[in-house]
């Protein structure tokens, strides 16, 4: 198994903070707060000082996935690793470590041109500041070993994008769900991939006829209420839906996706199993959902 642990962060480059930070405080239910130069906005969902970082500039989409390594001797040994398989690896300097708020930090780029970091020691919020959210009427997020949740990468070689997550970076296929004529004309083939802690998913590679890196980013609740009040907030905020309530299943979770400032979309769920490698089973799925997640039907004029 890969030394990494979980998928930590989540950079997006985004045109409009001010968006993303309404977005991240009155529908997700998570807290915000500007950097000093207000270059940036870190979302935090958990004890954590962030766990999505978004940084102004035109791309809209995501730009980095940060994935944390437990130990200083593991990280040593695995970008070792990554310079042997002749993947080129930087050490990050230190305005960049520093942005991040983390110990140390390398970087590299997969195939697909997604940036991929590897760190030590995020930072954690005061003790005087413990994560309370408004909106969430449960435990919160489910986060902490975890990470802070997944993202589906929509990639434009597929093949070499997932075998620089097996073979590079050294996570393990979860499982694969292909679905014919999801669309009129299109099969949707996903390939999911899971860290050491054992969420589900933290990564997935698929294709898609979209201009966007990302397909969509999610967070997962830990009370199947703060999903249906968070579809609420939508609702009533005129918050896109892109796909209403279903459950996949592959990862069990039951979710929505909603839209983002940034025009992909947030998966907002509950449930997701948690993968013991010893005894997991690869499957190959046909559908990607058991049921629901349909998309939006116009109203008649």
């Amino acid at each position: 198994m890969s030394a990494i642990s979980n998928l930590g962060y989540m950079c997006i480059v985004a045109r409009d903070l001010d968006a993303w930070q309404s977005f991240a405080t009155r529908i997700v239910g998570a807290l915000c707060r500007r950097t000093a130069d207000g270059q940036s906005l870190l979302i935090r969902l958990d004890e954590l000082e962030y766990r999505f970082q978004i940084l102004q500039g035109d791309e809209d989409d995501l730009a980095v996935a940060g994935w944390a390594i437990d130990t200083s001797q593991e990280l040593d040994d695995f970008v070792a690793s990554l310079r042997a398989k002749g993947i080129e690896v930087h050490e990050a300097d230190d305005a960049r470590r520093d942005a991040r708020l983390v110990e140390r930090l390398f970087w590299c780029t997969d195939p697909d041109g997604l940036c991929h970091e590897f760190f030590t020691g995020a930072r954690q919020a005061p003790l005087s500041q413990p994560f309370t959210s408004p909106l969430i009427s449960g435990e919160g997020f489910e986060t902490g070993r975890l990470g802070v949740g997944h993202y589906v990468q929509n990639a434009r070689d597929v093949a070499s994008t997932v075998a620089f997550y097996e073979q590079v970076l050294g996570l393990k296929i979860s499982d694969y769900i292909r679905h014919e004529d999801f669309l009129p004309g299109q099969n949707v083939e996903a390939t999911f991939l899971y860290a050491r802690t054992g969420r589900h998913h933290s990564a997935a590679v698929v294709a898609m006829p979209t201009p966007k890196r990302v397909h969509h980013i999610m967070v997962q609740l830990k009370s199947l209420d703060d999903v249906g009040l968070g579809l609420d907030r939508c609702t009533d905020g005129g918050i896109a839906i892109q796909h209403g309530i279903g459950r996949h299943p592959n990862d069990q979770m039951t979710s929505f996706y909603m839209t983002t400032p940034s025009g992909f979309a947030l998966e907002y769920g509950w449930g997701g199993i948690v993968i013991h490698e010893d005894d997991w089973e690869i499957k190959t799925y046909s559908q990607l959902s058991d049921w629901g997640h349909r998309m939006p039907v116009p109203l008649l004029p």
